[in-house]
C-alpha cells in the first residue's frame, strides 16, 4: 500500500492586515451652488462662535457660562444649577432636530455645519492659499526638503496654530469673562484650568482639522455608524444615476457616444478628487459620505462642458431612482410616518420648553429648619422654630420680598418680614415662626412660607416646611 506523500516544503500563510494605511487625500477645490451654501454656513457659524463672547448685555457679557459663580447668562436670562431641566430640554431638542433633518435630507449637518467639517474647510482654505491647488500640493509634498518647502509649510502651520489657539481662547471666553481673560493673558496670570483648556481645545482643533480630517468622520464619529437607522428609501442622499451614467468612458470627437454604448459619465474622476473623504460616489451610498455635495457641483460643471443635462450626480432618494420619480413626487414623499412622528415630538418639546421658559418665575427659595434648636419657648409662652430661607433672585434687577407664613392658627413671623435681594444673587434670610402651644398636634406640623416681590405680586413662591411642637 502506498503511503501518502508529505511535502517537505513549509507553506507560508498569507498575511492579512486589519489596518489600512492612510493615503493622504488632496481634495480639489470646487465652486458651485452647494459649495456657496457651505461657505455661507461656515462664515455664519464662525461669526456666531467667535463674536458672541464679545457681545454686551446689561453691562455684562451677553453669553457667559460662569462656572465660578454657577450662573449661565444667556442675554436677558440667568440660569442657575436648579434650572438644569432647561439644559436637558435643549439637548433633547437638538437631538430630535438632528434626527428630523437626517430623516428628510441625510447628513446635511455633517456636510455643512459639523465643527469637524467647518474647521477642516477653514484649514483647507489656508492650505490652498499658501500651497496652491491640488496639483501644486501634491508636487510640493513630493519635492525634496529645501528652504522654499520649509518656508511654505512653516507659514501654513503657523497660521493653523494661530487659528487653533484663537479657537481655544474663544471657547474659554464662554466660561470666563472675556475682559478678565484678556487681562489674565496680558499679565501672564491665567489659571491652570484656563491654560489647559485653551491649549487642549486649540491642540485638538489643530490635530483634527489639520491632520486627521476625514479619519475623524470615518473612524471616530459615531454619527456615521448609526445614520443608517435614520435613513429610509425616501431620504434625500447624494446619488449617482447608473442607468444614465453607465457605461463610463471618455468621449471622442466625431464619435456618437450612444452608438458606442457609452453613458453620460465621462469617467473624469473629478467626483473622487473633490471628495473630502476620498470616496467614489459612483459606487453607491457609503458611510464615509458626509453629504457635502462637492461631487454634485463638479459633475454639473462637467456636464455643462460636454453639453449634457445636469443631475448625473444629484440629491435624490432610493425610491426616486428605482421608480424614476419627478421632483414634485420626491417632495410629496417627504410627508411620511417617521417624519410626522419626529415633527410632532419636536414641536411638543419645543412648545413645552418655550411655555415653561416664558412662565418661569424668577425666584427660587430653599427652606432649612434649624436642627440645633428644634423648638423653644418664647417669653410670651408661644413656641418658636427657627428657619433659614435661601432666597434666590434670578432676575438682573434687585427685588424686595415680603415673607409670610400660614398653616397653623395664629402662626406669625417674629421680627423682620422683608428682605432685599440684589440682582442675580442668592441671599440667606433668618426668620423665627411663633405659634401657640395648642395650635397643632405634638410633633411635626405642616406650614407654608409665601415669598412675594413687593413691586410685582406675580413673582411669588409658596414652599412647604414643617413646624415642631413639643
Amino acid at each position: 500500500m502506498s503511503q501518502p506523500q508529505t511535502s517537505t516544503s513549509q507553506e507560508t500563510p498569507s498575511q492579512v492586515s486589519f489596518y489600512e494605511k492612510r493615503k493622504k487625500i488632496y481634495a480639489k477645490g470646487v465652486r458651485g451652488f452647494f459649495d456657496n451654501w457651505r461657505i455661507a454656513l461656515v462664515i455664519f457659524t464662525q461669526i456666531l462662535f467667535y463674536v458672541t463672547p464679545w457681545l454686551v448685555w446689561n453691562d455684562r457679557q451677553a453669553v457667559l457660562l460662569h462656572l465660578v459663580e454657577r450662573k449661565f447668562y444667556i442675554f436677558g436670562l440667568v440660569f442657575w444649577p436648579q434650572d438644569v431641566i432647561y439644559l436637558a430640554a435643549l439637548l433633547i431638542i437638538s437631538a430630535y432636530a438632528l434626527f428630523l433633518v437626517t430623516a428628510i435630507a441625510g447628513r446635511l449637518f455633517c456636510g455643512y455645519a459639523c465643527p469637524q467639517t467647518v474647521y477642516t474647510q477653514m484649514f483647507m482654505w489656508i492650505e490652498n492659499w499658501i500651497e496652491g491647488e491640488r496639483n501644486a500640493r501634491i508636487k510640493l509634498d513630493k519635492a525634496p526638503l529645501d528652504a522654499r518647502k520649509i518656508r511654505i509649510k512653516g507659514t501654513k502651520h503657523l497660521l493653523w496654530l494661530l487659528v487653533s489657539l484663537w479657537t481655544g481662547f474663544t471657547l474659554v471666553a464662554y466660561f470666563t469673562p472675556v475682559n478678565e481673560l484678556i487681562a489674565a493673558v496680558k499679565s501672564n496670570d491665567l489659571s491652570g484650568w484656563e491654560t489647559f483648556w485653551i491649549f487642549f481645545y486649540g491642540g485638538f482643533t489643530y490635530l483634527m482639522a489639520g491632520f486627521m480630517r476625514e479619519q475623524v468622520c470615518k473612524y471616530m464619529c459615531p454619527y456615521a455608524r448609526f445614520q443608517s437607522v435614520m435613513f429610509d428609501p425616501d431620504t434625500l442622499i447624494i446619488t449617482y444615476d447608473p442607468e444614465r451614467g453607465e457605461t463610463r468612458g471618455a468621449r471622442r470627437k466625431g464619435v456618437d457616444a450612444k452608438a458606442a454604448g457609452l453613458g453620460d459619465c465621462v469617467d473624469c474622476g473629478l467626483c473622487v478628487q473633490v471628495c473630502p473623504t476620498g470616496i467614489d460616489i459612483r459606487n453607491g451610498l457609503q458611510y464615509e459620505c458626509i453629504g457635502c455635495a462637492a461631487c454634485v457641483d463638479v459633475c454639473d460643471q462637467v456636464m455643462d462642458k460636454v453639453g449634457l443635462p445636469r443631475g448625473l450626480v444629484r440629491y435624490s432618494t432610493e425610491n426616486a431612482m428605482a421608480r424614476h420619480l419627478t421632483r414634485q413626487e420626491i417632495i410629496g414623499h417627504v410627508v411620511r410616518p417617521r417624519i410626522l412622528v419626529y415633527t410632532a415630538i419636536l414641536v411638543l418639546i419645543v412648545g413645552a420648553a418655550g411655555w415653561f421658559l416664558a412662565h418661569r418665575i424668577p425666584l427660587k427659595v430653599d427652606i432649612i429648619r434649624d436642627r440645633s434648636t428644634l423648638a423653644r419657648e418664647a417669653d410670651d409662652g408661644r413656641i418658636e422654630n427657627v428657619y433659614t430661607l435661601q432666597i434666590m433672585n434670578t432676575e438682573e434687577r434687585p427685588h424686595r420680598y415680603t415673607v409670610a407664613v400660614d398653616g397653623l392658627p395664629g402662626a406669625e413671623i417674629a421680627g423682620e418680614r422683608e428682605v432685599d435681594v440684589p440682582a442675580a444673587t442668592l441671599q440667606a434670610f433668618n426668620t423665627v415662626v411663633r405659634v401657640a402651644p395648642d395650635a397643632g398636634r405634638q410633633g411635626a406640623n405642616p406650614i407654608h412660607f409665601e415669598i412675594v416681590a413687593s413691586e410685582n405680586a406675580d413673582i411669588k413662591v409658596r414652599e412647604k416646611a414643617s413646624f415642631l411642637l413639643p
